[in-house]
C-alpha cells in the first residue's frame, strides 16, 4: 500500500490473503448472501435498448435501476446441459467434455455451491439444474456422432404458438410456479433467521417453449404457450419481423439446422409475428418470478444485504436467420441476460466488456472472499461491478478482450465455435467437409 510503513509478518499474510480472496474494501464488513435466478432460453437483448421496448419487464428493469446490466455477456454454449456445465464448473466446453444434452458434468465435480457451503454458507437449489445429467433422451448421445452426413434429418416439430386461459390466468408454467413459491417460502421460513449468509438458486424452465405431444415424443419442444395476461405486456408494433434470406442463399449449416427444426416451409408474417410475441410473453412470466424472489427479500429485510444475480443458459432465435430455439451462434441464440444488483454493487451501470457463463464460478467465490482455482476459464466480474482500486485491480489476471462459445450438441451437422471480440464475431465450423467461416462486424 502506498504511503505506508513495512507490515508486520502477520499483516502481510492477512493483506495477501484478502487480496486473492476479494474486495480488500470488505475486510470486516459481512459476507452478502447471493441469490441466482437462471432461466432457460432468454435472450438477452430483451434487457437493453431497443429489446426491452418490445416487452414489460418491470423487476428486470428494477434491478437495471439499482444495480448494473452486461451489454455483452454469452453462453459458452448455446444448449442447456453444456450450457449449465460451464456456469457451474467454471470451466470451458472443451474441458468439462459436455458435449451435448445427454451428458454434464461428474456428479462429484466440486460447483462453487459446495465450495460456498463449505466456507460457511448456507445453501439451497429449486428448478432446473441441467447440469450433471441433462435427463434428455439417448438421442442426443447419438446425434452427436452422426451429424457429419450428407442427407436431411428433420428433428423437431414446426413452431407453433398456442393461447391458453384469460386475462386473469397468470400461471401458465406451474411447475415453474411451484419451485419459485418453494424459493420464496425458504426465503421467509428459513433463510430470515440465519446468522450465517446464504446463496440460493433458482433455475427456471421458462421462457423455453413447451412440448408439443402431437408430433411425438422425440420432436423435442416447439410450441410457444402463454396466455392472454401475459400477451398484453407484449408492443405488438414494436416487434421486428426479421428478414430471412432464400434458402439457396442461406449457409450451409444455417439451412441443415433450418430444415432439422422444420422451418424451411412457408411461414406468414403473422405466424413469425405471433411465434415472436408469445415467446415475448413467457419471458414477462420468467420475469415475475424473479419478481416473487426480489419482494420476498424485500419483505423480509434481506434485500439490503443480498446480491441477486439474474442470467439464462442460453438465448431463443424466435424464427431469426428463418430458425427458432438455440443451438446456433446468432445472437438471439447466444446472447444472453447478465445482471447484479446488492450491496455494494453499482447503480444504473451499463458494462460493456465481453463476458460468459464461465465468469459466475469465480464470481460467486469472489462475492464469499473464497480463494478461486487457478484452471478456471472465467474471471471475476467483481472488479467491473465494484469500485476497486488500481493495485487491487492490478493483482488479478488481466480479463481477456474475447468470449469463446463452443457447440457439438443436435440440430447441426457441424461442431461450431464462436469467438467475440469488441468489434466483430467469427464463426467457424468443423465437420469434415469444406464450410467456409462467418465474420460478422458487431
Amino acid at each position: 500500500m502506498r504511503g505506508a510503513g513495512p507490515a508486520a509478518p502477520g499483516g502481510l499474510a492477512l493483506l495477501l490473503l484478502l487480496l486473492a480472496a476479494g474486495r480488500l474494501a470488505a475486510a470486516g464488513q459481512p459476507r452478502p448472501s447471493v441469490v441466482l435466478v437462471a432461466c432457460d432460453s432468454f435472450d438477452g437483448r430483451l434487457t437493453f435498448y431497443p429489446g426491452n421496448q418490445t416487452v414489460a419487464l418491470p423487476f428486470i428493469n428494477f434491478m437495471k435501476r439499482y444495480g448494473t446490466v452486461f451489454l455483452n455477456a454469452y453462453t459458452n454454449s448455446p444448449i442447456c446441459c453444456p450450457s449449465r456445465a460451464a456456469m457451474w464448473s467454471g470451466l470451458f466446453t472443451h474441458l468439462t467434455e459436455s458435449w451435448n444434452n445427454f451428458k454434464g458434468l461428474d456428479l462429484d465435480y466440486v460447483t462453487w455451491m459446495d465450495l460456498m457451503q463449505k466456507h460457511g454458507y448456507h445453501t439451497q437449489k429449486y428448478g432446473k439444474l441441467d447440469y450433471t445429467s441433462g435427463h434428455h433422451s439417448v438421442s442426443n448421445r447419438v446425434e452427436a456422432w452422426t451429424r457429419d452426413v450428407d442427407f436431411l434429418l428433420r428433428q423437431e416439430g414446426r413452431p407453433t404458438v398456442k393461447l391458453t386461459g384469460n386475462k386473469t390466468h397468470m400461471r401458465v408454467m406451474e411447475a415453474d410456479w411451484q419451485n419459485t413459491d418453494k424459493a420464496v417460502n425458504w426465503i421467509r421460513e428459513e433463510a430470515i433467521n440465519f446468522t450465517q449468509p446464504f446463496v440460493l438458486y433458482l433455475g427456471l424452465n421458462l421462457p423455453h417453449p413447451y412440448p408439443s405431444p402431437s408430433t411425438g415424443e422425440n420432436f423435442g419442444s416447439s410450441t410457444f404457450l402463454t396466455s392472454p395476461y401475459w400477451l398484453e405486456k407484449v408492443t405488438y408494433e414494436a416487434i421486428k419481423i426479421p428478414k430471412w434470406s432464400s434458402l439457396s442463399e442461406m449457409h450451409p449449416v444455417d439451412y441443415y439446422s433450418s430444415y432439422t427444426k422444420n422451418c424451411t416451409g412457408e411461414f406468414t408474417k403473422q405466424e413469425v409475428r405471433n411465434i415472436r410475441a408469445f415467446y415475448y410473453a413467457m419471458c414477462a412470466e420468467a420475469d415475475a418470478m424473479l419478481g416473487e424472489i426480489i419482494s420476498a427479500l424485500r419483505d423480509t429485510g434481506l434485500l439490503k444485504r443480498t446480491i441477486i444475480i439474474f442470467t439464462a443458459d442460453h438465448g431463443e432465435l424466435a424464427m431469426e436467420h428463418r430458425q427458432f430455439y438455440k443451438m446456433s451462434m446468432y445472437e438471439g441464440s447466444s446472447h444472453v441476460p447478465l445482471l447484479v444488483m446488492g450491496p455494494g454493487i453499482k447503480q444504473q451501470q451499463q458494462i460493456s466488456n465481453l463476458v460468459s457463463l464461465v465468469d459466475i464460478y469465480p464470481t460467486m467465490l469472489d462475492i464469499a472472499r473464497i480463494p478461486a482455482p487457478q484452471n478456471l476459464s472465467g474471471y471475476s466480474l467483481m472488479p467491473l461491478l465494484l469500485e476497486m482500486a488500481e493495485d487491487e485491480v492490478s493483482s488479478r489476471r488481466p480479463r481477456p478482450l474475447w468470449v469463446l462459445s463452443e457447440f457439438h450438441g443436435c440440430n447441426v451437422n457441424s461442431s461450431t465455435y464462436m469467438l467475440r471480440t469488441d468489434k466483430w464475431k467469427y464463426i467457424t465450423y468443423s465437420d469434415g467437409h469444406s464450410v467456409l467461416p462467418q465474420l460478422f462486424g458487431m
